[in-house]
């Protein structure tokens, strides 16, 4: 009797035939969890496509709100971008939790990847706060004429991390929007109206009443200098050499430095005319002859 020879991998095919029992699978597991994973799956999707979508209006409806609210154009872009990357993340997380996926440790992942890059660059994060600061709540505009960090200039750019002026000499300064947002602020044009404030001197032995007339002429006789405002002339001081007067006049703003500088045009030309004189300081020397 000749044996039929058997190769290996017939042998091992047989054996898994012989472990391997169709019956042993169950079935209805594996339609129940696939059918549970299709769901989940399927929940995801949607919640992915639907948050985008609420995403998306919700990003619209707050540049409508920005821009109704007049902010910064700058400030707009950046807050806009800012939301919607946030809302995107928080759905792209949201579908994979609800596909089973746990989110904890990515989370506590990207938390100390955030704390180490903000210690890192605490001082750029500075300026980047300062900067959202300024242009949220607007201390100052582009055009403003302010004075802030030992610094007067009209303003340039108002950047993220940093405010560009330009001096009244023409020189450019850029200081960091952290300092700007701890530190005092003059905005010299934030008001429509300002006061302009002179001290006039007259000698001793002049007439007061004769002076306070004059000045008062040139403030009605000025079309700048607003009639409606509390503009005021009163004695100030009793100087060494003169008799000091204080002077108030209103005006806008745009039209200050011109109201200041005509004013002590005309006090050092016509005070003369009306027998006013401008003291300046002296000393009287007296001499005895000694006999």
């Amino acid at each position: 009797m000749i044996q039929e020879e058997v190769s290996p991998v017939a042998e091992a095919l047989d054996n898994v035939k012989d472990r391997v029992d169709p019956s042993s699978f169950n079935w209805d597991s594996i339609v129940e969890k696939s059918i549970e994973y299709g769901l989940n799956l399927a929940l995801s999707l949607g919640v992915l496509i639907i948050g985008l979508i609420i995403a998306k209006r919700l990003s619209k409806m707050f540049a409508k709100i920005l821009k109704k609210r007049d902010f910064e154009p700058s400030l707009q872009g950046f807050l806009v971008s800012l939301v919607s990357i946030l809302l995107r993340i928080l759905v792209v997380l949201t579908a994979l939790t609800q596909l089973g996926i746990e989110m904890t440790s990515f989370v506590a992942l990207l938390g100390a990847a955030g704390l180490a890059i903000g210690l890192a660059f605490s001082g750029t994060l500075g300026n980047f706060a300062g900067g959202v600061m300024i242009l949220i709540f607007r201390p100052y505009k582009v055009g403003d004429l302010i004075l802030a960090q030992g610094e007067q200039g009209i303003v340039q750019q108002i950047q993220i991390f940093s405010t560009i002026l330009l001096t009244l000499d023409n020189k450019t300064v850029i200081i960091p929007n952290g300092a700007l947002a701890n530190g005092n602020i003059t905005n010299f044009t934030h008001q429509e109206i300002r006061r302009v404030d002179f001290t006039v001197g007259i000698a001793y032995g002049d007439n007061y009443d004769t002076a306070k007339a004059t000045i008062q002429s040139f403030i009605n006789e000025d079309e700048r200098i607003l009639k409606d405002q509390n503009n005021f002339i009163g004695l100030a001081s009793l100087g060494d050499s003169s008799v000091n007067l204080a002077v108030r006049a209103w005006c806008k703003t745009e039209d200050y430095w011109d109201v200041f500088y005509l004013m002590n045009e005309r006090i050092y030309k016509e005070f003369g005319s009306n027998g006013l004189n401008i003291p300046f300081p002296q000393m009287d020397v007296h001499l005895h002859n000694e006999k």
